[in-house]
């Protein structure tokens, strides 16, 4: 999907210019293409299952996903069939799309009178492929797997070390013999700890849908208040602790000048701040929440002269922690 974005509106009053400012970032960002292609992320995952009316009940009785979409059943040309290397004789596919909770969407094929080989891949063989479903609790989604008659290959096996360490995961069979998985990893992974740039998109880091917790405007003055210790604090390994505990891992900061995405990016501009201004730390004036939206009002000075510099952070919380940052100071157009 393309999105764009608009806004030939003059902004009057500063509060608009904030509304202004935050609806721009966030549809710019999602339009904004991860690589030369114009790619965005996955949209769906494709299965081809050899019946429709025992793949359905699996996917929503007993995953709990539900079908929103259908097509078919639609006849297939000869051209069609030679071109996407389907037997001549297989008849119309009928086409589902089954939201999948949050990420990616399943899209599950079924021919009728199909005429392909019935026989599963091999885990080892080309072609073989797998679906992995994210649970914050492994051993509960086994155990109500298994009430459900679900085949489960195993046991849960926990990642000891190397980059995937804190990693748990298992796999299980649909009833017409597909391998899927369960993985968890509820503290993060491994190579995470280093702070890597880059770090893998997570359906338990995605927007949530929201929920009373997401709008306690108690618990976000607490976050944003932690914030201001991120910023002072010089002591680099507290600073780490503090930065994972309450930015997302691909936290984003929107300064008039440049755009800091995750908290690396973050903790290099923080460590500079404090090198050029040793003696200056930020207070804060006052805290003003909004559902999940936080405005603070902060000054940065010496402890004679507080408020060398004055300003206003927008936050962005999501699953308890900052997603976005957007800064503007004052006396700055």
């Amino acid at each position: 999907m393309k999105t764009q974005y608009k806004s030939n509106q003059k902004i009057q009053t500063s509060a608009i210019a904030l509304l202004n400012l935050f609806f721009f970032f966030s549809a710019s960002e999602k339009a904004e293409a991860q690589n030369n292609a114009g790619i965005i992320g996955i949209d769906h995952v494709g299965i081809n299952v050899p019946d429709l009316n025992q793949a359905i009940p699996f996917f929503s009785d007993v995953l709990g996903f539900k079908p929103v979409t259908q097509l078919g059943p639609i006849p297939l040309d000869a051209g069609w069939k030679e071109a996407n290397h389907i037997n001549p004789a297989t008849g119309a596919v009928t086409i589902k799309m089954i939201n999948a909770g949050t990420g990616a969407s399943i899209e599950v094929f079924s021919y009728a009178n199909n005429k392909g080989s019935k026989v599963h891949p091999n885990s080892d063989d080309i072609g073989a492929s797998h679906i992995a479903f994210y649970t914050s609790d492994i051993n509960e989604s086994v155990k109500y797997l298994k009430s459900k008659g679900v085949k489960v290959l195993g046991e849960p096996f926990l990642t000891p070390s190397g980059d995937t360490a804190g990693e748990s995961w298992v796999y299980f069979e649909t009833p017409w013999g597909s391998k899927m998985e369960l993985v968890s990893y509820p503290n993060g992974k491994g190579y995470e700890k280093s702070n890597a740039k880059t770090v893998l998109w997570s359906p338990k880091n995605a927007v949530k849908k929201e929920s009373a917790a997401d709008f306690d405007a108690k618990k976000n003055t607490e976050i944003v208040k932690n914030h201001l210790k991120i910023w002072n604090e010089k002591d680099e390994t507290k600073r780490t602790d503090l930065l994972n505990q309450f930015y997302a891992s691909d936290v984003e900061m929107v300064d008039r000048h440049f755009i800091a995405k995750g908290k690396d990016e973050i903790s290099k501009f923080i460590i500079e701040l404090q090198t050029k201004n040793p003696d200056f730390r930020f207070t804060d004036k006052s805290v003003e929440t909004n559902h999940n939206i936080v405005r603070l009002y902060w000054q940065f000075g010496s402890k004679e002269k507080p408020a060398v510099v004055s300003g206003m952070d927008l936050f962005v919380i999501e699953n308890g922690k900052v997603q976005k940052l957007y800064v503007f100071l004052d006396g700055k157009e």
